[in-house]
């Protein structure tokens, strides 16, 4: 697809090219994550990263870079590049000509008359990356060289040179594998073709530094072991295909054809929605036979409990029409939760989002009852857990709503620190954890009734606490004067920060509001927060709004929360939009989602970022494959195709 392109003009300009990103992922759990010239500038970029078992299932960079050269006629042309401080040495991205994404990464380069070219895939079962390297055209014979940087060190930390790491390897046929430390897994660099050569010269490269950590100020400078080269010779129209693996050796000599195999299983990609659901796929794990959704890619956490309920939906049945798999995966989700969500969180709405996930279920399946009886008594529960004296962090108060509140610690989504200081601590009643309680509350006593025991004692005693939620809830929050919802309700009265937690008020499927609340707050939020990339996380009208998410690490969590657009809020705009103006939203709603798909060749290339800058012209930032914005957006064209549909 045409946004998946660039052209050399764009390559060669490292000021364009740096800020945007490949990135592959398998449902083992691996990913391929560097620069579209293949030069890392995170600390999480490389070729090979993976969970490793023995290290409780963290990911580990093994493979950072493989440097390639080109020798015709005793000249040497070195196609790689890194950052040094402020050199880029060598600049490889010099000869490129052509960058194209669809179906894999394809990078072409063109020295005088040699072109040559490179593909990378990730297998889809093993933790594997194959890169295919083909001589398109040369005068002769070509050496084609290539040189590992290895790191064997945790992707959220730098290694640097040290007297405990193995430099020993063992031969393996086709190559050579390395194991630099104690109970990590051997890494197996093998070629297709048995002419190749490995030709040791052990060597630490000493301070390569990432300019995106530079540029944030964080610590960006590492060293990274290099145990020789791979040298093979190629003529024109000949290939060879490079892995490496993370599993035993593999058969070398099958190598091209593994590689042909998963390209032609891949196809093209034929629409935007195809992108979507390619992602959505990307983002679920299976290691093991265990599926969890990663939260995001590069650096998010597999499992996160808010963040898993919220994208799930989106992800399974929305994008791949799968309730099993949601089953599934909710179900490995509830098992590895139960700290979460009977006893402590520090994310206090996270566990009532169990919910409005299950009411998604249920609208798509229609499998009303099935859903009930499989998680009816893991909500009962929840909502058991939040009664007086169960939890430290959030409890319910005699007026039937929660507060939240432990001194210094940020209780919501919005928990980014500052010198050890939350952000948006919102200590007290918060409107969107209160929203979900109520929405939770009603569900729960509903479905009791409709497949519970007749005389239940959850509904005898749930029943007079929604009461008191319902006639709680709206003056509690609402502000007549101001015309919406208060953020917070603390010690110091509401806290009238315009902000988008009040969404969730009121697009639940159970509302403790009035319609005509429903329509102010709306018109509150299409005023001040709605972008075209995301609702934002405070209006530009406060004195705290910061538009950029740049600048240091305190500048950029100051704007996280403070200014921020998070596209993944816009399915909570869109369903009250659609609720309100139904058929006559789906233009407005279309135009919401294509600005996603114009930014497809910015930040993650074919990827959907976790957030924008709240200031046109919204640029993308954060993870660069986010689990919550792929379902939001997925959801939104569910919402579009069946108002279309109803409108037939």
């Amino acid at each position: 697809m045409a946004f998946l392109k660039f052209n050399k003009g764009e390559l060669v300009n490292l000021e364009y090219s740096l800020r945007r990103e490949i990135i592959l992922a398998n449902k083992t759990g691996a990913y391929c994550n560097t620069s579209i010239v293949t030069c890392n500038t995170r600390r999480y970029h490389g070729l090979l990263c993976v969970p490793v078992d023995n290290f409780g299932g963290h990911k580990y960079l093994l493979l950072s870079s493989l440097d390639e050269s080109l020798t015709l006629n005793f000249k040497k042309f070195n196609l790689g590049i890194h950052c040094w401080g402020d050199i880029y040495q060598p600049r490889g991205h010099k000869y490129i000509v052509d960058f194209d994404a669809d179906p894999v990464p394809k990078i072409t380069y063109k020295i005088g008359s040699i072109v040559f070219s490179k593909s990378i895939v990730l297998a889809p079962d093993k933790d594997q990356v194959l890169i295919r390297y083909e001589l398109e055209k040369a005068p002769g014979a070509v050496t084609l060289s290539l040189k590992p940087f290895l790191a064997f060190r945790r992707m959220h930390n730098l290694t640097h040179r040290n007297d405990e790491a193995r430099l020993e390897y063992d031969e393996i046929p086709g190559g050579v594998a390395f194991n630099m430390y104690r109970g990590f897994p051997d890494l197996n660099l093998q070629l297709s073709t048995s002419k190749a050569v490995f030709r040791s010269q052990p060597v630490w490269y000493e301070g390569v530094t990432y300019s995106d950590e530079y540029r944030r100020g964080f610590d960006c400078r590492e060293d990274l072991y290099v145990p020789g080269w791979f040298d093979v010779t190629l003529r024109e129209g000949e290939s060879v295909v490079f892995s490496a693996a993370a599993d035993e050796p593999v058969n070398a000599t099958a190598l091209k054809r593994r590689f042909s195999s998963i390209v032609e299983k891949k196809g093209g990609i034929t629409s935007f929605h195809d992108q979507l659901v390619s992602q959505a796929d990307l983002l679920i794990r299976n290691r093991g036979g265990r599926k969890q959704i990663t939260a995001g890619f590069s650096w998010l956490y597999t499992g996160l409990l808010r963040e898993t309920l919220f994208a799930l939906p989106g992800l399974t049945l929305y994008g791949k029409d799968d309730p099993k798999e949601f089953e599934e995966i909710l179900d490995n989700l509830i098992a590895d939760n139960q700290e979460r969500l009977y006893r402590r969180t520090t994310q206090v709405e996270a566990p009532l989002f169990l919910a409005v996930t299950l009411q998604q279920y249920i609208a798509y399946t229609g499998e009303e009852k099935h859903a009930w009886e499989k998680y009816g008594n893991v909500l009962k529960g929840i909502i058991e857990s939040y009664g007086p004296g169960r939890r430290a962090e959030v409890s319910m108060q005699p007026n039937g709503l929660l507060w939240a509140q432990m001194d210094g610690v940020a209780l919501t989504w919005m928990n980014t620190y500052v010198d050890g200081r939350a952000v948006t601590e919102r200590a007290g009643y918060q409107v969107e954890t209160n929203a979900l309680w109520y929405n939770a509350l009603c569900m729960a006593i509903d479905m009791e009734k409709k497949y519970g025991p007749k005389r239940s004692e959850f509904v005898s005693s749930w029943t007079p606490v929604r009461e008191l939620v319902l006639q709680n809830f709206q003056p509690m929050f609402w502000n007549p004067q101001a015309g919406y919802l208060a953020d917070v309700v603390g010690p110091s009265g509401q806290d009238l920060s315009v902000r988008p937690n009040q969404l969730w008020a009121i697009s639940l499927d159970y509302k403790a509001v009035d319609d005509e609340v429903i329509v102010s707050v709306m018109n509150i939020i299409r005023g001040e927060l709605l972008t075209s990339r995301g609702i934002r996380s405070l209006s530009p009208r406060d004195s705290r709004y910061k538009g950029v998410y740049e600048g240091t690490q305190t500048e950029r969590d100051l704007a996280y929360y403070n200014g921020c657009a998070f596209p993944h809020l816009l399915a909570q705009y869109c369903y009250v939009s659609f609720s309100m103006l139904g058929k006559a939203f789906i233009k407005r709603a279309e135009w919401l989602t294509e600005g996603f798909y114009e930014d497809l060749s910015k930040h993650g290339v074919g990827a959907f970022s976790e957030l924008y800058d709240g200031d046109p012209p919204h640029e993308p930032h954060a993870v660069i494959s986010s689990a919550v914005t792929t379902a939001a957006l997925l959801n939104i064209n569910y919402l579009i195709n069946k108002y279309k549909e109803d409108a037939k």
